[in-house]
């Protein structure tokens, strides 16, 4: 899958169908995963069918309710292309954005 030739609503069927198929090799019916999430069963059908319409925090709750909450870590690591992007990767990131200057 190459995310960066999706749109957002693809991108968003893919991970609903893929939660789905995580959910159905576990054996759990929405239902349950609802409750373990503490979500409402409208919430995970949206999830699996139209994911576009759920909100970050009930994809964070259905991964945990299935136990694939570790698989978020790969999400957003950076892989270098070049040496100039590992150097950069190495330094000491900034802990916060700088602050605008007001007038």
């Amino acid at each position: 899958m190459d995310i960066m030739l999706m749109s957002s609503g693809e991108i968003s069927a893919v991970l609903g169908a893929r939660l789905r198929s995580r959910r159905l090799a576990f054996r759990l019916t929405q239902g349950e995963v609802a409750k373990r999430a503490g979500l409402s069963l409208g919430t995970v059908k949206n999830l699996e069918t139209r994911a576009s319409a759920s909100t970050l925090d009930s994809v964070i709750r259905v991964t945990l309710a299935l136990g694939i909450a570790d698989q978020f870590e790969h999400l957003f690591a950076m892989k270098p292309k070049s040496i100039a992007q590992m150097e950069q990767i190495a330094e000491a990131p900034r802990s916060r954005a700088r602050r605008s200057r007001r007038k």
